[in-house]
Order: C-alpha cells, then sequence, then structure tokens
C-alpha cells in the first residue's frame, strides 16, 4: 500500500507566529481516488485540488476529535463532521452549498474504496444531502434602470445606438447575455414586434419587442455596418449585432463592461449593473405591474415554472419593505413619530 508522500494530503503547514498543529495520519486511498478522477473522470486540475481540499478538512477533523482515520471512518463519524460544519464551528465554508460539496467528495471517495476492495460498505451512502436554499435575484429599481437607459439613448454616434439597442432589447425581452449578443439577423420577425429567440436545449421562443425596443433597433440598424471589418463581412452579416472582434460578434464580456461604463454614467454603482441583473429586472417589473408568472416564464425560456417562482419571492420581500416604511402602524413609522 502506497501512502502520500510528505507534504500531501493531511500535512499542516506552520504559519509565522502560530505553533504547529499535529497533521492527521495520511489517508492511504486519497491519491489513489484523485489520479482516478483526473484519469477516468477528466476531472481538471482545480477539481482535483478542490476535491483534496476536501478530504482534507474531513481528515483533519477525524484527526483532531479522535476518531477513525479517513479510510476507516463510519456513517456516525461523518454525521460529525457535517454537523460540525453546519453549527458554522469552522471559519472556511460552512454553509449549506459547502457541506453538500464535501458530501459529494466523501460519497465518490468511498463509492472507489468499495469499488477497489478497500472497504466491504461506504459510510456516505446514507447521509442526507442538505437543502440548499436559493439567494433571492439582485435587481435594480425602475427609476435606476431608466437612469440607464436616457443615459444610453443620450450617447449618439454608432456605439451609443447600439449600446441603447441592446439595452432595449434586454429590458424588453430579458434575454440571456448569451442569446441577446448572439442574436442572428434571422431573429427579428419580418413586421420587427418579435424576435424569434433560440435558447438552452435548442428550444425556441417567441418574444415580443416594446415600442421602445423597436424604435432603438431603427435607430441602430443603419450603423451595423460600422461595427463590421472590411473583407470579413461574410460572417458577420450573420449577426444583429456584429463586431470586429475575432469572433465577429459582440462578447458577453465586452457588453458587460459597457453596461457598467454606463451605469457610472447614470451615477448608479456599476458592482451592482450586469447583463443577468437586467434580466431579473424585467421578470420582476413584469410581475410588479401584474403579468402572469406563466407568460414570464414563457419569455425567460425557463423549462420549469419553479425556476421562474423566484420572482414573486422578490416581489413579495419588496411589497413587505414597502408596507414597513409607509404604512402607518409599522414599527419604523412610530418610531419617526
Amino acid at each position: 500500500m502506497t501512502r502520500p508522500a510528505a507534504g500531501s494530503l493531511g500535512a499542516a503547514k506552520a504559519r509565522p507566529g502560530r505553533p504547529r498543529k499535529p497533521a492527521p495520519p495520511p489517508p492511504p486511498w486519497v491519491d489513489a481516488f484523485l489520479d482516478m478522477m483526473v484519469a477516468e473522470r477528466a476531472a481538471s486540475a482545480n477539481t482535483r485540488e478542490a476535491y483534496h481540499r476536501d478530504l482534507a478538512d474531513v481528515a483533519t477533523f477525524l484527526a483532531q476529535q479522535g476518531r477513525p482515520a479517513l479510510d476507516r471512518a463510519a456513517t456516525d463519524d461523518l454525521r460529525a463532521y457535517l454537523d460540525h460544519l453546519a453549527a458554522g464551528r469552522v471559519k472556511a465554508g460552512s454553509s449549506v452549498r459547502t457541506v453538500a460539496r464535501r458530501l459529494s467528495a466523501l460519497r465518490q471517495y468511498y463509492k472507489f474504496l468499495v469499488s477497489e476492495g478497500h472497504r466491504a460498505e461506504d459510510p456516505a451512502s446514507v447521509l442526507d444531502t442538505p437543502r440548499q436554499g436559493r439567494a433571492l435575484p439582485k435587481i435594480l429599481s425602475e427609476a435606476d434602470v431608466t437612469a440607464m437607459l436616457s443615459a444610453a439613448a443620450a450617447r449618439g454616434a454608432p456605439e451609443g445606438r447600439r449600446l441603447n439597442a441592446l439595452l432595449e432589447v434586454l429590458y424588453a425581452t430579458g434575454l440571456r447575455v448569451s442569446e441577446l449578443v448572439g442574436l442572428p439577423m434571422a431573429a427579428l420577425t419580418r413586421d420587427a414586434r418579435a424576435l424569434i429567440v433560440r435558447g438552452k436545449g435548442g428550444k425556441e421562443r417567441l418574444v415580443p419587442l416594446s415600442a421602445p425596443a423597436r424604435d432603438a433597433l431603427s435607430a441602430y440598424l443603419p450603423d451595423r455596418a460600422f461595427f463590421m471589418t472590411r473583407g470579413r463581412e461574410g460572417r458577420q452579416q450573420a449577426f444583429l449585432f456584429p463586431s470586429r472582434a475575432n469572433a465577429g460578434v459582440l462578447t458577453r464580456q465586452r457588453f458587460g463592461q459597457l453596461l457598467k461604463d454606463l451605469a457610472i454614467e447614470a451615477g448608479l454603482d456599476p458592482a451592482k449593473v450586469s447583463p443577468h441583473v437586467l434580466r431579473h429586472c424585467f421578470a420582476t417589473h413584469l410581475l410588479d405591474h401584474g403579468a402572469d408568472l406563466r407568460s414570464v416564464q414563457k419569455m425567460l425560456g425557463h423549462a420549469d415554472i419553479g425556476t421562474t417562482q423566484i420572482y414573486t419571492h422578490v416581489v413579495g420581500e419588496r411589497l413587505k419593505q414597502t408596507v414597513e416604511q409607509h404604512h402607518p402602524l409599522s414599527g419604523k413609522r412610530k418610531a419617526k413619530a
């Protein structure tokens, strides 16, 4: 049986001014497991390192608690470790997401041990995955979006007209950024009142365009040739928003940067602005004004309406804040009185 060399899993590094913590005995099969992940499952170097860190953390906990080593741990030992994480008794990554990720690493490790004949049973097979809460989407107010639209409309010149068209279309349709920048000219219907969008899984959906979005596109279209390179028009002609970049189309990264620059012009924090935030704004503002959830689902291209329902929680939370701030019987209003 080959054990990891010094400095591999379980070896603690000394830090200046801090006493060295005793390292747990190195688990004998971890290196073989990590090599298998790379060779058989094409795991990247980053993935290999992530599994290494996760298993090292478990091994350290077991050693510090006087429990069996990682390769001999029982279900109760692993459950104690997960409870330790969930209780937040460690500095790094005690979130539900971290617990779930480390449990995934443990499950794959013990499946490997069983398949290789190093263990007769899998102690991780009966452990429950923690439920992950879903964070509410970040959005801008309608006034913030209006400020950005006004700043884009005031720019002029081909670059300004293209950015104004991109922003108006994004806020009118809620497209994913990859769908927006990759729109072909053929996506624009003959009367220019809707877009035919090919989304995830190659599924097509019809998304209506607002009057401001149609006007912005009409103002921009005569400038499309400005963004094409002589001799390369063939590829660029296919896109609604071509670019002189090597790809022939505006990249997601470049559009994201343009939005942040525009946010600064509009007096907004650029860290709070991104194409995906504007997609959230589209959905949330529609629901604020009475749109039904099923229609929003179709326009966003969500396969499951459960994904769209997160926006109802955003609306509910905002209504709650409005009541707390403005209702005459709310605690905040009483305190001001």
